[in-house]
């Protein structure tokens, strides 16, 4: 189980020298736990309860299944919440594993770790950025050359307190967001990337894959899908030309427009924009410094299905195989 700031979800899955098979696709609640958290440092009650009903039907879903081994970890919101004991408790209670709150860094290398192994790399050029867009953070991974290091290895990551979740709690309170807010938030965006670019060398890599809901979500209106199709968003390579005009479109919606649109889960309609934001100009300065740290041309990205969820799931299984 994934708990970030915006969605939990669960997978149950067996694990072996091929990879991952799905015994329970994964299931995805909204339950916006760091609601406010970005203000208040504290979990609020009502996403707390949220929370706790999505761990009680998960419950009921792994009472039907024989696992082998349950983890369940949190993410950014949990990082910042003063009151995490008081969720930590509860959901050991209901699902009889104690959830850990790991780290930035490790969540960033289980993505890139997940999204390496299962997204098809026959045609894509390393080094490999894997950009992790959640609810309350972003995750910047860069990978090997396939030379000097394996493609797969991380060589370098940071993690962003910058997300779709975040962003819009923080800045864009008008609906439609105002070009004001938009300025403001773009300005908070650059900051971090600033700081991110002086941990990964994101000038020297040669392909961009995105992970997360914003980025699948977008990538799914970016190429007209009517609803949303994960085999069909699933390594799909998009320009960024196309994927900027749509970011900038939805971000200047109001959340009743967006609500037309069935590629877009109800849960993510207020927060989108934001997220789209945080995406289009993770995409333009990675680009930017692609071309002037060596001259290379980046005007495309890979969407993954395959993201922090599918990590867990292959770490905890390679270690099971490996402890037999």
């Amino acid at each position: 189980m994934d708990c970030g700031t915006n969605s939990i979800r669960l997978k149950i899955a067996r694990v072996d020298a091929d990879g991952i098979h799905d015994v329970v696709p994964r299931m995805l609640r909204v339950v916006r736990l760091g609601e406010g958290v970005d203000e208040t440092h504290r979990f609020a009650d009502d996403a707390l309860e949220r929370t706790y009903a999505a761990a009680r039907e998960f419950a009921a879903v792994l009472a039907e299944h024989r696992v082998d081994a349950l983890r369940f970890v949190a993410t950014s919101a949990t990082r910042d919440a003063e009151n995490r004991k008081e969720f930590e408790d509860t959901i050991e209670s209901i699902l009889g594993v104690r959830p850990e709150v790991i780290s930035g860094t490790e969540e960033a290398d289980l993505s890139f770790l997940a999204a390496t192994a299962m997204t098809s790399r026959d045609d894509l050029e390393p080094p490999f950025l894997v950009v992790d867009l959640g609810g309350g953070s972003t995750e910047l991974v860069v990978g090997g050359d396939g030379e000097t290091m394996p493609v797969t290895k991380v060589r370098a990551a940071f993690s962003m307190n910058i997300g779709s979740v975040r962003m819009t709690e923080r800045h864009l309170h008008s609906d439609p967001p105002t070009q004001r807010q938009i300025d403001e938030t773009v300005a908070d965006i650059d900051a971090h990337i600033d700081e991110a670019f002086g941990h990964v060398p994101a000038g020297s890599v040669n392909t961009i894959i995105g992970v997360s809901g914003t980025v699948t979500t977008m990538t799914a209106l970016a190429m007209g899908l009517p609803d949303y199709d994960h085999a069909a968003v699933d390594g799909v390579r998009m320009d960024f030309a196309t994927a900027f005009d749509v970011d900038d479109r939805f971000l200047h919606m109001t959340r009743r427009e967006r609500g037309q649109y069935r590629t877009i889960h109800p849960g993510r309609i207020d927060v989108v924009g934001g997220g789209a934001l945080i995406w289009s100009r993770v995409l333009e300065r990675v680009a930017e410094a692609a071309r002037a740290d060596h001259g290379k041309v980046i005007d495309s990205y890979v969407a993954s299905e395959h993201g922090l969820l599918d990590g867990l799931v292959l770490d905890m299984g390679r270690r099971l195989l490996a402890a037999r």
